[in-house]
C-alpha cells in the first residue's frame, strides 16, 4: 500500500492474478467448503439444548451471535487464500487469539484518529504500547504461515502465488510477501464480515424485502449447488440490497488519505495547498442529502432505476475506493 507508484503497479498486477475471474472459478471449492462449514456449525449451535419449544415441542433454538460467525468465516477463507491454511475459527467455533487480536486493533483505529483530531495524543500512549505489541506478535504469526506455505512447494489458486512466481525476478524478500498477505489478511476479512453483518442486520429490519431476495434467489437455482461466484451476478435485488447495505453501513467509514501534489489543487471548488492530507468520508457521503434521497431508509430500489430515486448520485457510491490503488476485491 506504501510502495511507490512503480512498484505498487507491478505488484498489484501479480496480487491481481489471484482475483481474476479463472483464479475464482479455482477458489470456488475452497470458498464453498467454508461457506458449508459455516451453515453447518449454526445448525449445530442454534440449538438450546436445555430447552423445549412449548409449541413444537421440539429442542428450543437460541439467537446467534452473526457478527462474530461472519468474521471467523471470513478470517478462515482469508487465511487459506492468503497463507495456503486457515485459523480454525469455524472448526473451534471462537476466536483465533490472533484474530481477536486484530479485531482490536481495528477497533482502535477511529479513537486514535479522533484523539490526533481533537489534541489528545497524549491519551494515545497505552494504546500504540498495546498496537505495536500487537503488530510485532501479527507479524511474527504471519511470517510464519508464509513460510508454511512456502513450503507446499505447489501452485495454488490463491492470493499471493502471483507474487511467490516473481520473488526471484523482482528480488521479493520474504518480509515484502508477507507485508502483503498480511494486508490482505486485514482488508479482507474484517470488513467482509461487517458488510455481511450490516446486510443482515438490514434485510432483517425489512422483512418485506429480504422474502423479495429470497424469492429470486429460490426463483433463479433448483438447488445450493448452481450457486456460483459468477451466476450470483444474475439477481439484481440482491446486489441493490448489497448495494444499498453497503451505502448505509460502509464496512470502512473513513476515507483513504490522498496527498495534494505540487502545486495545489482544487477539491470540491476549494483551493488546498500542496502537501495536504485529504480524504473524502465515506458514511458522511453515503448520507448526504444533497447526493441522496431519503438517505437514512434502507431503499435498494434506488440502485434499480426507480423513477423516485432518478436524481440520487450512484457514482459517489464507493466503498472499495477508486483510482490505481482501491481495492483489489472488488469483485
Amino acid at each position: 500500500m506504501n510502495e511507490d507508484r512503480e512498484n505498487h503497479a507491478r505488484l498489484r498486477k501479480q496480487l491481481g492474478l489471484g482475483f481474476s475471474e479463472r483464479s475464482m472459478r479455482d477458489q470456488e471449492p475452497i470458498i464453498g467448503g467454508y461457506v458449508n462449514l459455516l451453515i453447518q456449525r449454526l445448525h449445530e449451535y442454534c440449538i438450546d439444548r436445555d430447552s423445549m419449544d412449548p409449541i413444537t415441542g421440539q429442542q428450543a433454538k437460541r439467537p446467534m451471535d452473526m457478527t462474530a460467525w461472519y468474521a471467523w468465516t471470513t478470517f478462515d477463507i482469508i487465511g487459506d487464500l492468503a497463507f495456503g491454511e486457515p485459523f480454525g475459527c469455524l472448526e473451534r467455533a471462537k476466536y483465533d487469539p490472533w484474530v481477536a487480536a486484530i479485531g482490536k486493533a481495528v477497533r482502535f483505529s477511529p479513537i486514535i484518529l479522533g484523539a490526533k483530531l481533537l489534541g489528545y495524543e497524549w491519551v494515545l500512549r497505552p494504546i500504540l504500547k498495546m498496537l505495536n505489541k500487537y503488530r510485532r506478535e501479527h507479524n511474527r504469526l504471519c511470517m510464519e504461515k508464509l513460510e508454511r506455505r512456502c513450503q507446499l512447494n505447489m501452485e495454488r489458486p490463491d492470493f499471493i502465488e502471483g507474487l511467490l512466481q516473481k520473488a526471484k525476478e523482482w528480488n521479493l524478500d520474504m518480509r515484502q510477501i508477507m507485508q502483503n498477505s498480511s494486508n490482505l489478511i486485514i482488508a479482507g476479512s474484517e470488513t467482509t464480515a461487517t458488510a455481511l453483518a450490516g446486510i443482515t442486520y438490514l434485510l432483517l429490519k425489512n422483512p418485506e424485502i429480504f422474502q423479495r431476495v429470497v424469492d429470486e434467489v429460490r426463483q433463479a437455482y433448483n438447488s445450493e449447488d448452481e450457486i456460483t461466484l459468477l451466476s450470483v451476478n444474475n439477481l439484481p435485488l440482491m446486489l441493490a440490497c448489497i448495494n444499498e447495505s453497503l451505502r448505509l453501513y460502509p464496512p470502512v467509514a473513513l476515507g483513504l488519505p490522498r496527498t495534494v501534489p505540487q502545486g495545489g489543487a482544487i477539491v470540491a471548488g476549494e483551493y488546498v495547498p500542496q502537501g495536504m492530507t485529504v480524504s473524502t468520508w465515506h458514511w458522511a457521503i453515503y448520507h448526504s442529502e444533497r447526493l441522496w434521497t431519503d438517505p437514512f431508509a434502507f431503499r435498494p430500489e434506488r440502485f434499480m432505476n426507480d423513477p423516485k430515486y432518478a436524481g440520487d448520485k450512484l457514482d459517489a457510491l464507493q466503498p472499495f475506493s477508486i483510482g490505481p490503488r482501491n481495492c483489489l476485491g472488488r469483485k
